[in-house]
This record gives structure tokens, sequence and C-alpha cells, in this order.
């Protein structure tokens, strides 16, 4: 067995070059526990190696953190979805090609123990295509009992998973610091996690007052959710010819920042507070609910501040820990659909609030990175 983060370096990386077909990118395993590692596939334009890899260590310290017996591992496709990636065609069958082609490439590891599933880029269509053409179903695994459940029916009703972690997250950091009144939230990304995320705060009795999305940053006194939700497509771009009366509408990339809030959730692009504009941040609390929505100067500023920063490792495990909860097969599959949500949806809970308030506490016990004081105690657990 291989305990998580305990190297310096990844376990191995691979360079994908593609199998009878273009593509250009990387599977990072950064840790192995029994043989055994998983993570997202994430396709970008821009996606680079040193990304990938900061990706992969972050889900082995998610792994590590939810107490999971598992590696953690990333995948990456320079693409821009089109497909632009070295070659291939464009449009949809270009990208069924790219993801065949990435099926049959990263064929062996997933058939040796790495569980390669969806990022940013990357659809349950996608992931379809590149199992189906690697031959490859999660439901069985050599020395596991199988699946009785095919990976969509499983997955796809826990879709929110993420949001509710991040949701209670924010809920258990503001329960901490004292809150008890209803707190002002801003959501920087307003895609599935920032949707589901909003609607969560919102029926616990806290007010909305921006959202931004690609286009800018959208503010009121308070913003009826739903009827933002309602105009907002797939891919969160919200419809400014629809918006509810009596709100602002910035085109300032970054006007999120300035809006007077108790709470900031991070939901969208990776390093969205940096260096250069945490400065601006007004929020006391900031809860990342995407990969890596923090420079790591930015966390030590928002700590040297005075402000609390909850990292994505801890609130934004949803996704991952109910892929990983199948894989590992330590959900109850003989539970009811339903009955399996709610449990998968407690477990989540559970960790987020547990870690989370650990966090807050060795935080306001000591000086230096929490999270790192965390990490060592969870791995020291593990053992």
């Amino acid at each position: 067995m291989s305990t998580a983060a305990d190297n310096e370096q990844p376990a191995f990386t691979v360079h994908l070059h593609g199998s009878d077909g273009p593509l250009r990118g990387w599977v990072v395993v950064d840790t192995l526990v029994d043989g055994v590692a998983m993570g997202g596939t994430r396709m970008t334009g821009t996606v680079t190696e040193e990304e990938v890899a900061g990706l992969a260590r972050d889900m082995t310290h998610k792994f590590t953190l939810a107490k999971l017996p598992i590696g953690g591992a990333k995948a990456g496709i320079v693409s821009d979805g089109g497909i632009d990636s070295d070659g291939g065609g464009g449009g949809a069958g270009g990208r069924e090609e790219l993801f065949r082609t990435f099926g049959r490439t990263v064929k062996p590891l997933l058939h040796g123990g790495i569980h390669l599933g969806i990022d940013m880029g990357v659809t349950p269509g996608d992931r379809a295509v590149f199992f189906a053409e690697a031959g490859y179903d999660p439901r069985f695994r050599r020395g596991v009992p199988d699946m009785p459940v095919d990976w969509r029916t499983y997955y796809e009703p826990l879709i929110d998973a993420t949001g509710h972690g991040v949701g209670t997250a924010a809920l258990t950091a503001l329960e901490a610091g004292g809150r008890t009144g209803a707190a002002r939230v801003v959501i920087q990304g307003f895609g599935a996690v920032g949707r589901a995320v909003a609607r969560f705060l919102e029926a616990r009795g806290h007010t909305v007052v921006a959202v931004a999305d690609v286009e800018g940053t959208i503010s009121a006194d308070r913003l009826p959710v739903d009827d933002l939700i309602a105009v907002t497509d797939t891919y969160g771009r919200v419809d400014r010819r629809r918006l509810p009366q009596a709100v602002t509408v910035s085109a300032e990339p970054e006007a999120w920042l300035d809006v007077d809030a108790d709470l900031l959730v991070l939901a969208a692009q990776k390093h969205a507070l940096t260096e250069a504009n945490v400065h601006r941040l007004r929020a006391r609390l900031v809860v990342e609910g995407a990969n890596l929505a923090s420079t790591d100067a930015a966390r030590e500023k928002v700590t040297a501040s005075g402000a609390h920063l909850v990292p994505g490792v801890i609130a934004n495990i949803g996704g991952a820990a109910s892929a990983a909860l199948a894989v590992t097969r330590v959900v109850p599959f003989d539970l009811s659909a339903d009955a399996r949500k709610e449990w998968v949806f407690d477990w989540v809970a559970d960790r987020v609030r547990g870690n989370t308030r650990d966090l807050l506490e060795i935080a306001a016990g000591q000086a230096g990175d929490p999270l790192a004081e965390l990490l060592a105690v969870r791995r020291a657990e593990r053992r």
C-alpha cells in the first residue's frame, strides 16, 4: 500500500500521443493505494502537464482527507473540443473520434486500476465513448465484488453531490465563525456547482447577492435564485435579456470581488483568486467550489488578512467521492436508488463538515498552514 502524498513527485506520468489517431495530453498518477487510483479527465486548449499534476495531487489530498482507500490521478487532453488537438477534424465527429483515440490509448491504464472520469470540458457522453472504446466497465474489477448497477444509473442521480458538499462547507464555516443571521453570498461561476450551491444556501435562509459568469457579474440586494437559474444555460451563461428587474450588471471581469458580502464561493475556473487581485476581496470567508480555485500566494494573503478560506480539497469532494465510493465498493449497493443517493449525500456532508471544523480549529490554534497539518493527521489515521 502507498500512503497519499508522502512523496513530492507523482507515482508516474504517461504522455499521450494517440493510438491510431491524433491526441496530445497526459495522465498523471500522483499516488496509488493497493494499486488503484482515480480522477477526472480535463480537456481545454490550454491545459498543461503541470496543471494536470496539480489536479492529481489535489485528488490525492481529497481522498486522504475523506479517508477513502484510493490514490489520486488526473488526465488532461489539449483540445478546445472543436477538435483542435494537433490534427483531427472539427465538429461532433471529430470530438467522438478524439475520445475513441483517448480510449484506445488509456485502455491499459483503465484496466490496470486507474479509473478516469470526467472534468472540465468532458461530458458523460464523452466518457461513455472512451469507456466503450477501451472495453472498460467499472462494474467489474478483479478482487472486488461486482457493482449491481451500471455506472450511469449510479452516478447521474448524484450530479449535485459536489454542490451539496460545498454548501455544507460554507454552512459549517459560517456557524464556526459565530454567524447567526442570513449571510450575503457571492457565487463566482454559475455552472452546475454554482447553481447547486446557490439553491442550497438560499434554502437555508442565506441571501445570494451576486453571481458571476463568463460575461460579468449580476448583483442585487437579493437575487431570486430559481428565476436566475431559469435564464441560465447548461454552461452557466446567464441570458442578460431575461434578467429579473432591479439588478446591476457589470462586464468588468472581476467585479464579483468588489461586492459587499460575508461569503464568496469560487465555483468556476482555476486561479480565480490570485496574488494580484486578492486585495479587492471583501468577503470574510472564501469557500473553494472549484479545483485549484486560488493560487498559493492568494491563500496566504487571505489568511494573513484575518479572513478564512476552506480549500477545494475539503469542500469540493462530492463528485470525486461519489465515484470513489463506488470504485472502492464502500457504498452500500443493497439500498434502493433513493436511499443510496441519500446515503452518499450524507456521507459527503459528514466528511466535509468534519474536515471543515478541524481545519478551522487548527487555524485558530496555530500559525502556518492548517491544511498541511490536517493532511498529516489524516495520513497518520489512515496508516
